[in-house]
C-alpha cells in the first residue's frame, strides 16, 4: 500500500560495514534500496566529549512495518554501541517507484 513508506539513516564506521549491512537487509526483503555515501564526516558529542569520524552513510529505502524488524538486523550487525537508525516519512515520491518498493518488499 502507496503510503507507508520510509527512508532509514544509519551511519557506519567504513564501506565493508555499509555494504555487509545494505547486501543483508535487501537479501533479507527487509529493504527495497539501500544507497551508500562514502566520505561522510561526522561531528557528534560522545561519551563527554566531542568526535569526529569519517562514516559512510547508508539511506535504506523500505516501508513502515518493516521498520522493527529492519532495526533488530541492523544492531545484530552493527559494530557500534549506538548505532543511528533513524527513519523519515516519504511525503511523495514517483509513484511507479514507490509502488516497485512495495513490489519487492511484497507488502
Amino acid at each position: 500500500m502507496v503510503g507507508m513508506e520510509i527512508v532509514v539513516f544509519c551511519t557506519t564506521p567504513d564501506q565493508k560495514t555499509a555494504e555487509q549491512i545494505a547486501q543483508t537487509v535487501v537479501e533479507e526483503k527487509l529493504a527495497a534500496c539501500c544507497n551508500l555515501i562514502s566520505n561522510l564526516t561526522s561531528i557528534y558529542f560522545w561519551q563527554g566529549k566531542i568526535q569526529k569520524d569519517s562514516e559512510v552513510l547508508l539511506i535504506i529505502k523500505t516501508d513502515k512495518k518493516l521498520f522493527s524488524k529492519l532495526e533488530v538486523k541492523i544492531k545484530e550487525m552493527h559494530p557500534y554501541e549506538v548505532p543511528e537508525i533513524i527513519s523519515m516519512a516519504i511525503e511523495q515520491g514517483n509513484k511507479a517507484y514507490l509502488n516497485w518498493i512495495h513490489e519487492v518488499l511484497g507488502v
